[in-house]
């Protein structure tokens, strides 16, 4: 517990640091100031000074105070600061302790970090040459060891920051990334789902012609059988009435389709499967190289045309996933009929959807065909092993 509490208790003051730069900066400045003051009453043998010329008290907390606004205005701190510390230097006011100022090095340390490289370099050479031709002044008194310790200080503090600016472009430039892969997953999402409606909204589309070609039939030779047998006449309006609301039905869920994503594709002719011709699909996906299983339980019964369409549709999507991207040797196919609702289970026993980029279409189809008709899906990877495919379709009341 006590390494824990230890990273939590260092890791805090880090993340108070980055939330508030302003705040951090004005107490490191006044604590550098502080630090600086002490010199100008206390000599370097510990015995105290006279009072301290204002002026140069002035000067002290210009180099270290204008600290506070650095990484605001680094262009403007820098040279403020550097100006300072220069003065002070060639001024007879006693040593802050250093042959440069702390101030002074954090200026420096923050132009060289957020400025960019070419600016850094300009204001590093322009900062060594006026450090170089103050300590040449004779007022300074500086001896060699003074200029070996001061180029020694400016070039790690030039090398600190250059690291932490190319530290700090290189994470911007992980997060711009990651922004940038993340809208592209979104948008390939919706282009997914976008295609996958577009599909949804064909097939139902044959679906509501059929309803109506068939409508219209009847309602054509509905004057004539009226005529030579009104009860059959009576069970063809019955009939016509049935179809009329389940197209209706699907027309529906066609305009909901259509309203979220249109699609520019021709409809196609073909008559539309359903669950009836599963058998012929698991058939298909055993020459494929899967062992596939079919099993029904309770008493088929007859479905709506576009939810009997979407229930083979899943199935498809999920034997289709299961060849192609599970790497499964056998897989099983359920189809449970309830009281009020149609199941689904494809379960194979391979990986999984192992390429969002390939299988995830086949889920965000499933997904939507769903959806349309408010059932559940779920999919993921199995307990036992391999990966399964739940959907359930509440069948229509009445």
């Amino acid at each position: 517990m006590d390494p824990i509490r230890g990273r939590l208790a260092a890791a805090s003051p880090v993340r108070w640091t980055r939330a508030h730069p302003f705040a951090a900066d004005s107490l490191l400045a006044l604590l550098l100031a502080g630090v600086s003051l002490v010199p100008l009453w206390v000599g370097s043998n510990g015995h105290e000074h006279n009072t301290p010329s204002p002026i140069a008290i002035g000067m002290v907390l210009l180099i270290n105070l204008p600290l506070a606004w650095r990484r605001r205005y680094p262009l403007l701190v820098g040279p403020l600061v550097a100006a300072a510390s220069i003065a002070y230097g060639i001024a007879p006011y006693p040593d802050l302790g250093a042959p440069v100022p702390l101030g002074a090095l954090v200026a420096f340390y923050t132009t060289m970090a957020y400025c960019s490289r070419r600016t850094a370099t300009l204001i590093a050479a322009g900062a060594g040459a006026a450090a170089l031709a103050g300590m040449l002044l004779p007022v300074t008194d500086a001896d060699p060891v003074d200029f070996a310790f001061a180029g020694l200080l400016l070039g790690s503090t030039w090398a600190l920051g250059d690291s932490a600016r190319s530290r700090r472009a290189y994470t911007a430039e992980l997060e711009a990334r990651a922004e940038r892969l993340e809208r592209e997953r979104e948008l390939e999402a919706s282009r997914a789902a976008a295609e996958e409606r577009a599909r949804i909204a064909r097939e139902l589309h044959d679906v509501v012609a059929h309803h109506v070609s068939i409508m219209v039939v009847q309602a054509e030779a509905g004057p004539v059988v009226v005529e030579r047998d009104p009860k059959t006449a009576a069970q063809a309006f019955d009939s016509i009435g049935a179809i009329g609301r389940q197209a209706l039905g699907e027309m529906r869920r066609l305009l909901g389709v259509l309203r979220s994503g249109e699609g520019r594709a021709a409809p196609s002719l073909a008559p539309q499967p359903g669950l009836e011709q599963l058998p012929a699909l698991v058939e298909q996906v055993r020459q494929a190289g899967l062992e596939a299983k079919l099993e029904v339980e309770g008493e088929p019964r007859p479905l709506p045309p576009g939810m009997d369409l979407s229930a083979y549709r899943i199935v498809q999507e999920a034997l289709t996933n299961a060849v192609r991207h599970a790497g499964a040797g056998t897989a099983k196919v359920l189809v449970r009929y309830g009281d009020g609702d149609v199941r689904l289970e494809i379960r194979d026993h391979g990986m999984g959807p192992c390429n969002d980029n390939h299988a995830g279409h086949g889920l965000v189809g499933m997904r939507e065909r769903v959806n349309l008709y408010g059932g559940d899906l779920a999919a993921g990877p199995h307990p036992d092993g391999g990966f399964a495919v739940a959907a359930r379709l509440p069948l229509p009341s009445g």
